[in-house]
């Protein structure tokens, strides 16, 4: 695999931006490797800048449902392009967006555009204590909801809302009203509720653990955390800024059949361009300025080319995309799975649709404990090994992988032939 390109691209980068990328996962640290740079992508197939070819299951990290450079999106964003690439103001297409997603997702009724998916989740934190006038948040380990302040702790040695920060610059008390809890711990859950509850504003939880693997919410998981959020008067936020249309029009809730009271969204709403969404019912979004008291503002939030690249990208979903997704989700499982044990390897691979996980691992994994204790030293090499072979994977063990419309059954088995190859 020649990569010379590549890595004097990645050079001249390192020169102007800090570590050579403008989000730490493409450094490629995790795997002990040099990045490669991305030159174009097509359908399920990216090219870098040395010419080699690789099938990508990372889809840009979730948003890419219909594969690369989709004509339909192509043809809607050109024809925005040519009529203005940003106003600052509103447009028909805020409106048709916004109709099709309150049309789909069970707990919206209204929603504001954001510009990324960490604007949507700490503006559904802030809109979540103004409403309740609490505030206490709640989240999980191996959740992740973006790089806010408010967002970038984990939980102490000690009890369990002592959190500590993740990030130098992040004062103690900007995490102060933050606790971290294990993912699918009911009984951590019962735990704090029963000693802060009615000082609790929110719980904000993904209902799919893509940002560690695509762990999967235990039995009735999912169902306490809105039980136990109306019992005690605190908002249930979900953060669906992966799952949002990715295993489901209507998303996790509607999978899962629990209405949370504030979602927020991104990715696949914006087509591949920059977008976040929040949004719940009437009563907690008529709060969000100009309308309530609740600040909230972007400049870009809306842009037209990102609303058109929503627009092509939701009205080429429908119920037999979904169950093409997840009739290739099923096949590369099993595929895989099989693969794997005839090579005498191990592993578990959760899936929900057209996302998955893959650990080696003999065990179920079930929170961020057990993601850690798989045996993630086998990584590294597998992903370098993938890589030569022509097979773009996440270069880190604890994000999702991703199929689009345009991934191929050939595509899988190249997937599977790659992984007897890499042995």
């Amino acid at each position: 695999m020649k990569n010379n390109r590549s890595k004097e691209i990645f050079d001249r980068l390192k020169k102007s931006i800090p570590g050579g990328v403008n989000s730490p996962v493409r450094a490629f640290k995790s795997v002990n490797s040099d990045p490669i740079v991305i030159k174009s992508g097509k359908g399920s197939i990216i090219k870098d800048e040395d010419g080699n070819q690789y099938i990508d299951f990372v889809g840009s990290w979730g948003p890419l449902i219909l594969g690369h450079a989709h004509p339909s999106v192509i043809k809607a964003v050109l024809e925005a392009v040519e009529k203005g690439v940003s106003f600052g103001a509103s447009t028909e297409l805020e409106a048709e967006l916004a109709e099709m997603i309150v049309k789909a997702v069970p707990s919206i009724e209204m929603i504001r555009f954001v510009n990324s998916g960490t604007e949507a989740t700490m503006s559904a934190v802030r809109l979540a204590r103004a409403y309740t006038k609490r505030d206490i948040i709640i989240k999980f380990e191996g959740c992740y909801h973006g790089h806010a302040d408010l967002f970038l702790s984990k939980s102490g040695s000690g009890m369990a809302e002592m959190d500590e920060p993740v990030s130098a610059g992040i004062p103690d008390s900007t995490i102060s009203e933050t606790i971290t809890l294990p993912y699918n711990d009911l009984e951590s859950i019962e735990r704090i509720f029963n000693k802060k509850g009615n000082k609790i504003a929110a719980v904000i939880v993904e209902p799919i653990a893509g940002n560690m693997g695509v762990i999967l919410p235990i039995p009735d998981f999912l169902e306490r955390l809105r039980g136990i959020t109306e019992e005690y008067g605190s908002i249930l936020i979900f953060d669906e800024v992966i799952t949002g249309f990715r295993v489901n029009y209507g998303g996790a809730q509607k999978i899962y059949n629990i209405c949370p009271d504030i979602t927020c969204l991104g990715k696949i709403i914006g087509g591949g361009f920059p977008v976040g969404a929040y949004g719940g019912n009437h009563d907690i979004m008529k709060m969000i300025a100009p309308q309530g008291s609740v600040y909230q503002a972007g400049t870009l939030s809306g842009n037209p080319v990102a609303m058109s690249a929503g627009l092509a990208t939701l009205k080429n979903l429908n119920n037999k995309v979904y169950s093409d997704l997840e009739n290739r989700g099923a096949y590369v499982e099993g595929l895989l799975i099989n693969t794997f044990k005839e090579e005498n390897i191990t592993v578990q691979i959760p899936r929900c649709g057209s996302m998955f996980g893959l650990f080696f691992s003999p065990s179920t994994i079930n929170n961020w404990n057990d993601v850690l204790s798989s045996k993630l030293e086998f990584f590294k090499d597998f992903h370098l090994k993938m890589l030569k072979n022509g097979i773009y994977l996440p270069p880190s063990p604890f994000e999702s992988y991703f199929i689009s419309t345009s991934h191929t059954i050939e595509d899988i088995i190249k997937f599977s032939s790659a992984i007897k190859k890499s042995k």
